[in-house]
Formats: structure tokens, C-alpha cells, sequence
């Protein structure tokens, strides 16, 4: 398996064509860096763990800690499953790895010194030569990362943030229905992601998400600055 470093040093070139692609964040950045300037974040390890921090660089750190693991996800998935899939299924799943890479190269930007540590992750559980396992996987990432998104936004307090945050969960709703529809054609929503009586999606606050995201994470991460 790659090192963190090594993943960087594959993508690097990958994430700096796609970060102004999908992020629109020439602008954005700037806002967010502003909001960073004049708080802090709690980044230090607390019993073993990384610690996200708290308020708004709190909140982009929770996200970045996702986004490292999905990007380094479905980097592997690139790298090591072979011929499991088709090749427009490779082109899909490649799509949803520029996504990712350049979802974690906007917060790495957008946070600067503010960041969390690089984290290493865990994959031993995922067999990346076998299609059900590499899906399986996907859409557990895939649903938490929109899962979390929809239940940390109330948090939030910059508009900025709040918009760039609204822009990444629906593209991570998007990447979501089509592991769905790759699992099971047909079925790109199902009521396990949204809540068929109100047609809204399901939310998980950061206790919940983390314990899953810990599970495929060697770097363990915490959220205890934020009341839940």
C-alpha cells in the first residue's frame, strides 16, 4: 500500500488541474483563509487522537479529514483493482477520484497552517481486488461523507464556508447515487441514504461519522471540541 506521501506525490500534478475545475475556489479560498486568520484550532493529539478543533476551522477540518480518506480511497481503488471494472466504470470511478483529490487539496489550501495532520489510512479491511468489497466500501464512504455534511452545516457561521460546503455535499450526493446504481442498476437512491417520507437526505453529527471513518484510518480522528 502507498504512504501518504506517495499518494500526494502520484496526484499532485491530478489535483492541481482539478482544483479550480470543481471547487471554484479562486475566490473562495480567500474568504475562507480571512475566517482561519483570527481563529485557531485545537490541533493536537488528545490520548492518541488528532483533534479537528472547534467553530469554522473545526468545521473544515472535519471535512478535510474525509476528504483525505475518500481521495486516498478511491486513489487505491485506481492503482490496485486491475481489471475489476470496465472501462466505463474506470472512467467513472477515475472522475470520482479527481473529485476527491481536488475536495482535499481546497481544504489543505484553505486551512494552511490551521490543518490537521496528513493522515495514513487503513484499507486492510477492503479487498481491492474484488468488485463487491471495492463498492461496498465506496458507498459507505460516499454515504457518510454526505451524511456528515448535511449534520454538521447548522454549525457553521461563515457564509463562505456554507456555500463551499453546499457545493462539495452535492457533488458527494452525486458520487453517492452512482455507487448505488453500480451496486444495484436502477436503485441510485435508496432509503437507507434518504428518508423516502420527507425526501430528505439522512445526517449523522461528527461522534457517529468519525467512529465509522476511524474504522479505515491508522490516525485516529476526534471531534471533541464540537457539543453534540
Amino acid at each position: 500500500m502507498k504512504t501518504e506521501t506517495q499518494l500526494n506525490q502520484s496526484d499532485a500534478g491530478m489535483a492541481r488541474r482539478a482544483f479550480l475545475r470543481y471547487a471554484g475556489a479562486g475566490v473562495a479560498v480567500a474568504g475562507l483563509a480571512a475566517v482561519g486568520a483570527c481563529k485557531k484550532d485545537k490541533n493536537n493529539p488528545n490520548n492518541g487522537l488528532t483533534d479537528v478543533g472547534s467553530g469554522d476551522i473545526g468545521v473544515l477540518n472535519y471535512a478535510y479529514a474525509l476528504e483525505q480518506l475518500e481521495a486516498a480511497f478511491y486513489i487505491q481503488v485506481a492503482d490496485t483493482s486491475g481489471n475489476v471494472f470496465n472501462n466505463d466504470e474506470k472512467s467513472l470511478l477515475g472522475e470520482i477520484r479527481d473529485h476527491e483529490v481536488a475536495h482535499r487539496e481546497f481544504f489543505r489550501k484553505a486551512l494552511k497552517d490551521k490543518a490537521i495532520k496528513d493522515l495514513t489510512p487503513d484499507f486492510s479491511a477492503i479487498n481491492f481486488g474484488d468488485r463487491t468489497s471495492i463498492l461496498t466500501a465506496a458507498k459507505a464512504f460516499e454515504d457518510l461523507g454526505v451524511t456528515a455534511y448535511n449534520g454538521i452545516a447548522f454549525k457553521i457561521t461563515s457564509a463562505d464556508i456554507l456555500t463551499v460546503a453546499g457545493k462539495i455535499v452535492s457533488v458527494e450526493a452525486r458520487h453517492a447515487a452512482l455507487i448505488s446504481n453500480l451496486i444495484n442498476p436502477g436503485s441510485f437512491v435508496n432509503a437507507d441514504q434518504v428518508d423516502l417520507a420527507t425526501g430528505l437526505n439522512k445526517s449523522n453529527g461528527p461522534n457517529a461519522v468519525l467512529a465509522a471513518a476511524n474504522m479505515y484510518l491508522k490516525t485516529k480522528v476526534s471531534a471533541s471540541s464540537f457539543n453534540f
